[in-house]
This record gives C-alpha cells, structure tokens and sequence, in this order.
C-alpha cells in the first residue's frame, strides 16, 4: 500500500480552480472523479511520463477512504499488476494527474458546462457499455 500521492505541480492550481467549479468543497473529491475518469478512457499510461509531484498531497486515506484496496484492485487489473507491486502508487498518481488534465479541457472548452453535469454524462456512458457488453454476452 502506500501513504500518499501527489498530483504534479501545475495540477494544483487546476484542483482548486476544478473544486470550485463543481462546488463540491473537499478537494479530495475531484482527485477521485479525475482517477475515475481517466481509468474509463481504457488506455494505458507509461511510467515514463510520469509528471513532477510537487503539486496537491492526498494522504491514500483521505482520498480513497476505505476503499483504497477496491482502487488498488482497479490499477492490478488495468497493468496486470500483483496488489503489492511498488509501481502502484505511480499509476495512480498518473491517473490523476491524466484525469485532471482532462477534465480541465473540458471545462475550458465548455465554460459555461456545468461539471456536475459532465460528470452524470460519463456515467451514463459507462452505464450504457456495461448494458451493451452484458447484452452481447447473452447472444
């Protein structure tokens, strides 16, 4: 396991700006959504692009809560990785650091989008590729 992460430095400022724009007050909360959706995106990231971490430091507790195994088991998957894999933490901060990155661009290019709205959006899509890959499995 490991004890913390830190978004890269020009990702501070995008977590605060982000936080504000979604209005959820815990900064910790943009930091999941962004692992999330980076994850959703179904590519792989290289640790050779790993960016600086000087920027926002999530204690793993708080930004995953209990849930910390059920995050790491999501990394395991995605890079065939054991759970106990020192590489670990690095995907995450990676992801993150992707996620932000992403959603940032979104909020640029549709200022006036609400994020919260954005976010509904990409869970319907997941939704509806889970709906598809379980539907095709039945045929």
């Amino acid at each position: 396991m490991f004890r913390s992460i830190k978004t890269s430095e020009t990702n501070r400022a995008v977590v605060r700006e982000l936080t504000k724009r979604l209005g959820v007050g815990a900064e910790n909360l943009i930091a999941r959504i962004a692992f999330a959706y980076s994850i959703s995106q179904d590519r792989k990231l290289d640790l050779k692009d790993i960016a600086n971490s000087g920027g926002k430091e999530y204690s793993s507790e708080v930004l995953f809560g209990n849930y910390l195994p059920f995050y790491i088991a999501v990394v395991c998957q995605r890079y065939g990785l054991y759970h106990t894999d020192y590489n670990i933490p690095r995907y995450v901060k990676m992801h993150i650091d992707d996620g932000l990155n992403l959603i940032s661009e979104v909020a640029k290019e549709n200022p006036k989008l609400p994020l919260i709205d954005f976010i509904i959006e990409q869970i319907d899509k997941g939704l509806e590729g889970l709906i598809d890959s379980y539907q095709s499995k039945e045929n």
